[in-house]
């Protein structure tokens, strides 16, 4: 990382988050979103021997790493994989690839019966994270919130299915009326401790009571508006379990009832197009009905998700995740200018390095 980058690398224990060194990070790019793991890739420089005894206490797997901004944490995360590397002319790195905290709920797998009746569903997303984080020694520290839904569940699973936790939390939330989820990392204002925080939102998350105002001409350097068919669809069905046969009968998955739109999309002279999902541990057919509803309801027609791409500068804050941008264009497409609302779901920021500018590209959906 240049000398002059505003973003400073700290390495932690990932257990008792005590913080084992400070070390330059280059080349680094890094993201974050809301319903599924960011990632941060770098390379720490290794130029002699002393740095080379800082560096080997990097472990894969063991270790998280902050990523510092003006005093607040902008992003946190486990290093999952390292690469030590040499050059032609014997100069060492170290690669690193690193995922948000919620990417250890893919690396976990319930061994347990767990039952949830007439559950908020919040709640049986926090007791998901309980189960995976509080067990044991060699478990690390999540902070939870009290975010209510008022949309009961009853959710079960059972030991020896080998559910991975993040299939069975992305599950929960895709259900109609489902929530969203993402890590918060901060730091405490009264301690200065370090907090890794399971942020939960019914039926999204949001940010601020204030609209952040982005221009172009401005501070936006560029957008996209890509717009796919082929993601999108007009009908759904999901299929679950496979209910239980005797030798002379075949074994066939559970479905839902199909769900339709609307007709306000085939009147408009779209064609019938159709999406399917397997839940394989699903074997409640409400439940099947509920997810083929989400899963249309999210993708209707094409999809898009727009992104413009800003300075960051100074006038832009560290939690921009679930915040509501007012994003205005005036150019030769919005020739009558563009003035719309969207919620930042997702965001990509190049630290500046060897003359580029610090930059984030913000990707978003309608407010």
């Amino acid at each position: 990382m240049a000398i002059d980058t505003p973003y400073r690398a700290i390495f932690c224990d990932l257990i008792t988050d005590q913080t084992i060194d400070i070390l330059p990070l280059r080349d680094v790019s890094f993201d974050d979103y809301i319903g599924k793991a960011g990632s941060l890739s770098g390379t720490i420089p290794i130029p002699n021997k002393e740095i080379a005894d800082r560096v080997k206490k990097v472990r894969e797997g063991r270790t998280a790493v902050y990523l510092e901004r003006g005093g607040d944490l902008w992003w946190g995360g486990i290093i999952w994989t390292t690469t030590l590397q040499s050059s032609g002319r014997g100069v060492l790195t170290l690669g690193i690839q690193a995922a948000t905290f919620d990417s250890y709920a893919g690396r976990r797998r319930i061994r347990a019966d767990l039952t949830y009746t007439d559950t908020d569903q919040l709640e049986i997303a926090r007791g998901l994270w309980r189960e995976m984080t509080t067990k044991n020694a060699a478990c690390f520290k999540v902070a939870f919130g009290e975010e209510q839904s008022d949309v009961l569940r009853t959710m079960s699973w059972r030991d020896g299915d080998e559910v991975v936790y993040l299939e069975a939390l992305d599950q929960l939330a895709g259900l109609q009326d489902g929530f969203e989820y993402q890590f918060l990392v901060y730091r405490d204002p009264s301690s200065g401790e370090r907090i890794r925080q399971l942020r939960l939102g019914h039926p999204k998350i949001r940010t601020g009571a204030t609209d952040l105002l982005f221009d172009r001409p401005g501070v936006i350097l560029s957008y996209s508006f890509p717009y796919d068919a082929t993601r999108g669809g007009t009908t759904a069905v999901a299929r679950g379990a496979s209910a239980g046969g005797n030798a002379g009968q075949e074994s066939r998955p559970l479905i839902s009832a199909p769900q339709e739109l609307a007709t306000e999309l085939l009147s408009d002279g779209w064609p019938l197009i159709d999406l399917s999902s397997d839940h394989n541990e699903i074997s409640d057919q409400l439940t099947l009905n509920a997810l083929a509803k989400a899963e249309l309801d999210a993708a209707r027609g094409p999809v898009v998700i727009p992104a413009v791409s800003i300075h960051l500068g100074g006038i832009v804050p560290p939690a921009l995740i679930g915040r509501v941008a007012r994003i205005r264009i005036t150019d030769e497409w919005f020739s009558g200018g563009l003035d719309a609302r969207y919620r930042i779901i997702g965001i990509k920021i190049t630290p500046p390095e060897r003359g580029r500018p610090d930059t984030a590209e913000l990707y978003l959906e309608e407010a």
